[in-house]
């Protein structure tokens, strides 16, 4: 069963948070309808902030079992109602008691013999304390380090590793990045080492900024058109993952309903992995809609 609630805020994001923090839920827990844009209006007059639809699922409650029918109490009817008193029975004369001869004196018993005590119980044996058994320990392999093949001189990966080794150590962060070509046009980097939550910032956002500078200045390098991801402790898949479900169970809705529907903003990376998700699906077609930062998936119904 699903429910929602009404939040507003300054920006959609604090109404979303806002949100959240109400119901203790997490971001890929909910879906979000926005209702209104926040306006700022003139001198502070005609200032509206954004509101938000927040719906979350909740379990449906268990039907009580039908109670038994109570028996009808029986009902005196006309008949017995009618029927005469019985007649009171007279009381029946008593036979003269017949006195019984007196017993005869019972015969005295002979005194009981005295019991001979019974031999005392030997002691038992103290039982041999038992064997505490040892838990086993759990011999469990470690997980071998991910191996990454060094980038040729001259080519784009090894360009993608100079420029964010020399970002990261301007931050303030050993952290050693890993590049490699996924596919024709996407390049996958891998960032290794020590306080890497850092580097991710909050939901991404840290890690948001380092790929869209990596895009940004490698890309004005090559003619070719490049796309590059960059990751820190699989942040990325994760999210991914969380993306494509919340993708699906939307455009199931939107079949349902047989109406679009638009996401919450979202940066280019993330509208790619829902595009992606949904370009095989029948009857669902996606586009983008709005400008950066507050750009959004629409997911529409066609026929």
């Amino acid at each position: 069963m699903e429910k929602s609630i009404v939040t507003t805020g300054k920006t959609i994001d604090l109404a979303i948070e806002a949100a959240l923090a109400q119901l203790g839920l997490d971001r890929d827990s909910v879906q979000v309808q926005v209702l209104a844009q926040a306006k700022s209006g003139f001198l502070g007059f005609g200032a509206q902030p954004a509101k938000v639809q927040v719906t979350y699922e909740v379990p449906d409650p268990i039907p009580e079992a039908p109670k038994a029918p109570q028996a009808p109490k029986a009902a005196l009817s006309s008949a017995s109602r009618s029927k005469p008193k019985s007649k009171p029975v007279m009381p029946r004369e008593e036979a003269p008691k017949t006195e019984e001869p007196p017993q005869a004196p019972k015969a005295p018993q002979p005194p009981k013999a005295p019991e001979t005590p019974k031999a005392p119980k030997a002691p038992r044996e103290p039982k041999a304390p038992r064997e505490q058994k040892q838990p086993r320990e759990r011999t469990s392999a470690p997980a071998e380090p991910k191996q990454y093949a060094p980038a040729e001189p001259g080519s784009l990966e090894e360009k993608i590793e100079i420029f964010l080794k020399g970002l990261l150590e301007n931050m303030g962060s050993d952290a050693v990045p890993h590049a490699w070509k996924a596919d024709k046009e996407t390049y996958r980097v891998d960032l290794t080492g020590s306080d890497l939550g850092f580097l991710i910032g909050h939901r991404g956002d840290t890690l948001d900024a380092i790929q869209h500078l990596a895009n940004y200045a490698v890309g004005r390098t090559t003619e070719e058109h490049i796309r590059i991801c960059v990751d820190a402790e699989n942040y990325r898949m994760k999210r991914e993952e969380g993306l494509r479900r919340y993708a699906r169970k939307k455009a199931m809705q939107v079949l349902k309903a047989r109406r679009r529907t638009t996401l919450e903003p979202m940066n280019a990376y993330e509208r790619h992995v829902i595009h992606a998700t949904l370009q095989d699906m029948e009857n669902i077609t996606t586009h983008s809609t709005g400008t950066e930062p507050n750009r959004r998936v629409v997911i529409e119904y066609v026929r």
